[in-house]
This record gives C-alpha cells, structure tokens and sequence, in this order.
C-alpha cells in the first residue's frame, strides 16, 4: 500500500494510481478489522484495541477505529457488568445480581449471561421493587403481626420499632384511620405491602432508612411516584407494534416511536417499566427463516422408429420434345412409345430408430423470511409489439414483455414445531409458434403448464411433484395400396414412422429452517403485571423470612 501511496504523490493527476491505491487501503483496513472483530469474540481486547488505535492516524479509518473503540468500552462495561452480577449470585443478593443484570441488558438485550443470571435471581425469590434494594435488610427482617380495628398510625409506630425503619406520613393520610391485620411468619416487606394495599395508600423510599406513606390518589401519584425513562432500541420487532403493545396492554404514558432508529422511549414508574422490558422482551426476536432447496426438472422423451420399403407412389409421363426447345402441335400428333419419357421415383429402404432424452435442470436454492413471498424465473422475456394508428395516419409501436421460461412463487410459514407450510405456485412456459399478423407485428402463441398447492413439511422432509404431462404420440404410413396391408410382409411394400414425444415436470422441494422462533420459558410467558390501577408486580404476603433468621415473634397486642 506504501508504493500506491507513493505513487499517487509523485503522480496526483493519475486515476489509475488512486483507484488502486483507494482499493489497496480499503481492502487492507477490511482485514485488520476482521482481525479486530475476531479477537474482541476470543475476549483479547487488548489486541484488538492496538489494531484500532493503529488505524486512528490513518485517513479515511478514523471514524471506524473510533468506532471499534466504543464497542470495546461497552463490552468492557458490559463484562464488569456481569462479574458484579456473578460475585453478587455466589453471595445470594440476587436483587444486586437483578440490578448488574438489567444494566448489562441494557448493553446487549440478547446477551445468554445476563439473561441467564437474571432468569437465576427470578427463580431464587425474594422478589421485590426498587425500594427494596436500599432497604433489603429491614424488609427481610421477620415477623408475625396481630391488630385489630387499631389506627394506623399506632400499627406503623410498632412495625418501626421492630424493624428499625422510619416512616414519614403525607399530610393528608388520616390519624384516625383504623386497621386490622392478621400475618405470622412472614417479612416486614410483605407486612408493609399488605398494609398499604388493603388501606389504600402508597410508599416512597426517601433514605437508606427512611419511608414516606401517601395516598394511592391520581393527584398524589403524581406528585409523589417516581417516573424512569426507558428506550428500547429494537432490532427485529417493529417500533410502532411494540408502542401500541405496550400503550393497549399496560397503559403506558404515550411512548414514543422514532422510525428512523427504529426505537421506543417510555417514560412512567420503575414497576411499569420492568413489565415493559419483559413484554418487549416478546416481541424482539429474529424472524424465523428458511432455506428451500428446490429442483425444477423437465423431462422430455421423444421416441421415433421409421421402419420400412418407401416404393416410388408416383409415374411421371412427358413428350420428348425434338431439336427446339420448344414443344409443336406436330410433336403431340407423332406421340408414340419412343417419344414419351417416363420417370419414376426411387425405391428407398428405411430402417431407423431416434431415442432422444432431454433433461433439463434447474436447483435454485433460495432463502426466505416467514411469511414473506420469494420469487424464482428462469427463462425470457420475448417482446410483444403493439401497433396503434389514428385517424390522422400517425402510427405508434408499444412494446410489452412477456415472461416465458420457470415461474416458481414460494411463501412459507413457520411454525413453532419444526414444520413449514409452503404456499407454492409453479408455471412453466415455452413459445410455440409466431402469428404474424396483418400489419406486420409479431405475437407468440405459448404453451402453459402450472400448479399450485400448499404443502406442510418437516424441517428436511422432501416432496417431489409430479405430473404436469405432455404426451403425444404420432403414427404415419406410406403403403403400396393392398399389399401394404398384409401382416408383417406388409413391411416390404410400404413404410411405417411412429413418433412419440413425451414431457413431465418434476418439482422437488425440501425445506430446511435456519432460524426460528424458540418457544419462551413459563416464566417469561407469564408473570404478574399488578393491578389494573397499578401496573408492577408485587412480592405475595406471607413469603418466606431469610435464611438463618431466627423464628418470628408477634408485635403489639392481640385485641
């Protein structure tokens, strides 16, 4: 690349020397960032940083080293990411293992580790929202709780004393509001949550230790709940599909939609927002595929035996004329033996037998998305001239085209069991004669064979079709009249041809699915999305208390 580079400055004005040169260093930079990219897959990242930063002073790779370098920040991001979420898992907090997760998704949506601690934190329990996670330990804390038509106030007075917690109230929850509530051995978590719901009213984590209780009104969710904004960037669903999901199915605050990025941003409570990254999860998946391996095969067998004596059919008598050339009135009246010529055809014996097998082949293999229509034509357009004339004399020509050869329309469907249902429609078209008309303009006459069908096939199961025939069969005989019609000596006084010719169509198909759509977990396919009022989903009451803790003991008096 040196040398072109040189090249090009001792001689700026020669094409020829930049385009090389131009080619060279795009070619050269094409394989070192193949080399980057497969050393980023290896996980040596300090390799291929040098390879980047080797191509930053470079004009023209600046922008695609700079780039490089951005995917290895976020891949350096996104392992930190996953040792976190890892060291937490062997340490059981599995809300942190939640948190370094999510983060990690947020880099890569589909990445196995992240999907998979985070399917592992789910499965181990101890569910529970973002104000958990400042305030695990006191939620976790057990206890067993018995109040009858007590206030309120005096029930989230002794829950404080036993868990430590603090607990500030709106202005406009009431004193005197009475409560009674019944749970043993259950956490303070769900105690507070069960509370909450059942006296309609709502929380807010102010500090490490520190509550605010609120009524579960529309004006005071407003002023009180705290709203996360959320983008999806979506990399095989539909940005206007997944908008209109999640604005029907969860009631999200106007999400909106850029075409363009293919991206939806969100903006509503951290609860909502979760249920939204499960749903979206759903919906953003590769659309299935498969390869069709098709074989289109024309068969023509022609068949020809020409067996026999061909004897002279006709006698032909002229006067000889004499010296001139002309032929006299004289020379007709002297017309005797010797003045008539005679000639006679001659005798041809025949004995030949034409096979003739044509096949001709065709094995498109073509790749389709589901549902989607894909299209096969082998053969020719042939012009069609139209002639148009006005009263004024003036002549115009149109042309059209007409497709003659192999038409093949394929669309599939792809189902969750392996199996494939193909809608396939076959037409295949030759010329077999030209008309020409009045004015002079050629047309075509063809001839047509088509089919059309829906089959379900396995993935790898064939089928062959057949039996779009042609078959014609001719006999022609030139017989001396009488003798030609004896049995097997009639083959000595005349001659017999029999043509045959024969076509078929063949198609084979045999599907074979590249990528399709794996059927997700129970627990992805269904889970709790709260209330209709509230959408999140809640830790039930009465759940398990920690590990290693010491037995529940009732609080406050029974009355």
């Amino acid at each position: 690349m040196g040398r072109f580079e040189q090249a090009v400055q001792l001689e700026p004005g020669s094409a020829e020397y930049r385009i090389a040169y131009t080619r060279t260093r795009d070619r050269f930079a094409a394989e070192r960032m193949a080399r980057a990219a497969q050393a980023r897959e290896a996980g040596d990242l300090a390799a291929a940083e040098a390879i980047y930063r080797q191509m930053l002073a470079e004009p023209g790779n600046a922008e695609r080293a700079q780039a490089g370098l951005r995917q290895l920040d976020s891949q350096r991001r996104l392992e930190q990411l996953l040792k976190d979420a890892e060291a937490s898992a062997e340490r059981k907090e599995w809300e942190l293992v939640r948190r370094h997760a999510r983060s990690a998704l947020l880099e890569n949506p589909r990445h196995p580790r992240a999907l998979a601690l985070l399917a592992e934190a789910d499965k181990a329990g101890d569910r529970s929202g973002e104000a958990t996670t400042a305030l695990a330990a006191a939620y976790r804390k057990p206890i067993s709780i018995e109040f009858r038509d007590t206030p309120l106030k005096t029930v989230f007075e002794v829950i404080s004393r036993s868990s430590g917690l603090n607990f500030v109230f709106d202005k406009d929850v009431r004193g005197d509001q009475r409560t009674s509530i019944f749970l043993k051995n259950t956490s303070t978590e769900a105690v507070l949550r069960n509370l909450l719901l059942t006296n309609q009213l709502e929380q807010r984590v102010l500090d490490d230790n520190s509550v605010l209780i609120y009524p579960n009104t529309a004006a005071k969710l407003k002023e009180y709940q705290t709203l996360v904004v959320r983008s999806f960037y979506l990399a095989n669903a539909d940005a206007k599909t997944v908008a209109a999901t999640l604005k029907s199915l969860l009631k999200l605050r106007d999400p909106v939609v850029d075409e363009k990025l293919n991206l939806v941003i969100v903006r509503d409570s951290p609860e909502a927002i979760r249920t939204a990254e499960r749903v979206v999860a759903l919906h953003d998946v590769p659309e299935p595929e498969v390869m069709l391996e098709v074989e289109v095969l024309e068969v023509k067998r022609t068949r020809l035996l020409d067996l026999g004596v061909r004897w002279p059919d006709q006698l032909s008598l002229a006067p000889l004329v004499g010296e001139s050339a002309a032929l006299t009135v004289a020379d007709l009246r002297n017309l005797n033996s010797s003045r008539i010529g005679a000639s006679v055809g001659a005798v041809s014996i025949v004995a030949k037998n034409v096979d003739t097998d044509a096949n001709l082949l065709a094995n498109p293999r073509i790749r389709a998305r589901n549902r989607e229509k894909a299209k096969i034509h082998i053969g020719e357009r042939v012009p069609n001239i139209t002639t148009t004339s006005t009263s004024t004399g003036f002549v115009a020509e149109s042309v059209t085209y007409v497709d003659v050869g192999l038409k093949l329309d394929v669309e599939p469907t792809i189902y969750l069991d392996s199996e494939v249902a193909i809608k396939v429609s076959l037409e295949v078209s030759n010329i077999i004669n030209q008309i020409q008309t009045k004015s002079g303009t050629l047309a075509y006459q063809l001839g047509t064979r088509t089919a059309s069908t829906v089959l379900r096939l396995k993935d790898g199961e064939n089928q062959v079709l057949a039996g779009l025939i042609s078959d014609e069969d001719r006999r022609t005989a030139n017989k001396v009249p009488g003798l030609g019609s004896v049995p097997v000596l009639g083959r000595l006084f005349g001659n017999e041809a029999d043509d045959g010719s024969k076509t078929e169509i063949v198609l084979s198909i045999t599907p074979r699915i590249i990528r399709n759509v794996l059927r997700p977990s129970a627990a992805a396919q269904q889970f709790d999305s709260g209330t209709e009022a509230s959408v999140g989903s809640a830790m039930p009451a009465g759940a398990p208390p920690a590990p290693g803790s010491s037995a529940p003991q009732p609080v406050g008096p029974s009355r």
